[in-house]
């Protein structure tokens, strides 16, 4: 029921999606439902301690309507052509990411949750034909919006592993001589037992997830940032950024290190992109 709700929507303009998600989702999170409101509001405090209140409250209610396009436009990818998409999410700099996955025969691909994340899968049509894009998920617990969401992740013709299959399947695609990239969003909180690497990020103590930098020295991967920018409504540029072109002769945590500050850096120049509902610094760091 809810993919045919979705694959209805999907039908509707772009535009009249926008319109639906400044004019009935926004009020209904933002005012109604109050979703989330207390934790964003204490991440953008602690971010921003030298911002005024007002200056807050601005970028607060401008991450609520991205947060609502994001929705949107997620259900519009379900429908939306390759051609299109391609003019709605263009890469820059793919022939040196094409140049240094086709060398080492894969590359990894850090991105965060910012702006509309969800139609990053869409560099499939980037890279090197015949290279295989995976990307990491983790499960929903529900099973209707976890069929749903693969589905809309798969649309450009990558493939979603769950976290802890990724491993088998990048050493099953290496035994097979089959390029391939790997997706990970790397800005999630991690329990802090089993941080590795600590830096300070948007003024607070703030632990990383580091599968990105432990897979690209096993594997001898490039590292790439996703750096993401609205350009204008339904449109955004990721600029591939790279982190690592030869991991294996970086410093240990220097790959981690280097996507803490240039996330930050991505943050700080369109602060509203960025997943600011999400409990990011719940648990804070071990004394």
């Amino acid at each position: 029921m809810l993919q045919l709700v979705v694959s209805v929507l999907s039908r509707l303009p772009l535009g009249f999606l926008h319109f639906m998600a400044d004019g009935l989702l926004f009020p209904l999170m933002y005012h109604l439902a109050r979703y989330r409101r207390r934790i964003v509001h204490k991440n953008l405090a602690l971010s921003f301690p030298d911002k005024s209140e007002e200056e807050r409250k601005v970028i607060e209610r401008a991450f609520y309507h991205q947060f609502c396009y994001t929705m949107v436009e997620s259900i519009y990818g379900y429908r939306c052509s390759d051609e299109e998409m391609r003019q709605r999410v263009v890469f820059k700099n793919m022939d040196e990411v094409n140049r240094l996955v086709d060398a080492a025969g894969g590359g990894i691909f850090m991105l965060a949750h910012m702006a509309n994340w969800e139609w990053m899968a869409s560099i499939q049509q980037w890279v090197t034909p015949g290279v295989t894009e995976l990307n990491v998920y983790r499960r929903l617990k529900n099973d209707a919006m976890d069929k749903l969401m693969l589905a809309i992740r798969s649309k450009r013709g990558g493939a979603c592993v769950e976290k802890q299959r990724i491993l088998r399947e990048m050493v099953r695609y290496r035994s097979e001589k089959k390029p391939v990239t790997i997706g990970l969003l790397s800005d999630q909180k991690p329990r802090p037992e089993i941080v590795r690497t600590w830096t300070t990020f948007l003024n607070q103590d703030t632990g990383w997830l580091d599968g990105g930098e432990v897979l690209a020295k096993k594997f001898g991967y490039p590292v790439f940032y996703l750096y993401i920018n609205r350009t204008s409504k339904g449109y955004y540029k990721a600029d591939m950024r790279v982190l690592a072109a030869d991991p294996k002769n970086t410093e240990e945590r220097q790959i981690t290190q280097a996507y803490a500050a240039i996330l930050e850096q991505n943050i700080l120049e369109q602060p509203y992109l960025w997943l600011w509902s999400h409990d990011r610094w719940k648990w804070g760091r071990p004394q």
